[in-house]
């Protein structure tokens, strides 16, 4: 199974954009880095067609050693949560995008 890394994306976009490739790699450092100050900041990262990256907070609870059985607590945390749009689920799954404005 293949990986698509910042070296294959600045590829493409040297490839397919035509900048070159020290503006390409900056281009996707620069749109990296908006994406993750964003989400920092607790905001939504919508991606017409792709889906939403967001910040979801997870309260304190206790979890369970599964080796021990010893309860432990689990601190509270925030944690990155992607939900795919319906158009990219299609793509992914090979049927037709879903006829409809919400493309999430």
């Amino acid at each position: 199974m293949n990986t698509v890394t910042r070296a294959h994306l600045t590829e493409t976009i040297y490839t397919q954009v035509g900048l070159s490739r020290n503006e390409s790699a900056d281009l996707l450092e620069v749109v990296l880095a908006r994406m993750a100050a964003a989400l920092e900041a607790g905001e939504s990262v919508k991606i017409s067609g792709f889906g939403t990256f967001s910040v979801r907070q997870k309260g304190r609870r206790i979890g369970r050693n599964p080796k021990t059985g010893v309860e432990v607590p689990i601190l509270p945390r925030r944690v990155l949560v992607f939900r795919p749009s319906q158009v990219l689920r299609a793509h992914v799954n090979h049927m037709a995008p879903p006829v409809g404005g919400d493309d999430e």
